[in-house]
């Protein structure tokens, strides 16, 4: 099949560059208005109070930077460093003071010191030498129970 090709390629070749050599590709439907490409007739001139002294038409700061961060309008360079400035300070600084800040919150519900009291009481206990808990929650001696009598 490709020695077929081959044979005919130079006769294929030529009828598709012939046929589009003298021919010229006009679109004759009318511009719809779903088309949003500017012509050369859609440009207006611009108005003399418009332009500088050197003739230049005001442009638009998008089009002087395309990468504006929203700090500076007519110089990229002092836009971009207010835009490090401002992340730098704004997101690095907060999360280390602010988690600065949140470690040292004091104690909420006495959480360190039940547990620094208990390691106290401990320590106590096993230098007395008593068990760490008692069976009774309460002195057992020091309760005053009703006398049957009285119920």
């Amino acid at each position: 099949m490709a020695s077929r090709l081959s044979r005919i390629w130079p006769t294929l070749s030529r009828v598709r560059l012939s046929a589009a050599l003298g021919s010229r590709c006009v679109s004759q439907t009318p511009k719809s208005s779903a088309s949003n490409a500017a012509v050369a007739s859609d440009l207006q001139p611009v108005s003399p109070a418009a332009q500088d002294s050197h003739g230049h038409a005001e442009v638009s700061p998008f089009e002087k930077n395309p990468d504006f961060h929203g700090f500076h309008h007519h110089d990229s360079f002092v836009d971009e460093w207010n835009m490090r400035l401002a992340f730098f300070f704004g997101i690095s600084v907060a999360i280390v003071i602010g988690g600065t800040f949140i470690h040292y919150l004091p104690d909420h519900g006495m959480r360190h010191w039940a547990r620094r009291e208990a390691e106290r009481l401990i320590k106590q206990r096993e230098s007395q030498g008593l068990p760490l808990m008692t069976e009774n929650y309460y002195d057992p001696s020091t309760i005053v129970l009703p006398s049957s009598g009285e119920e």
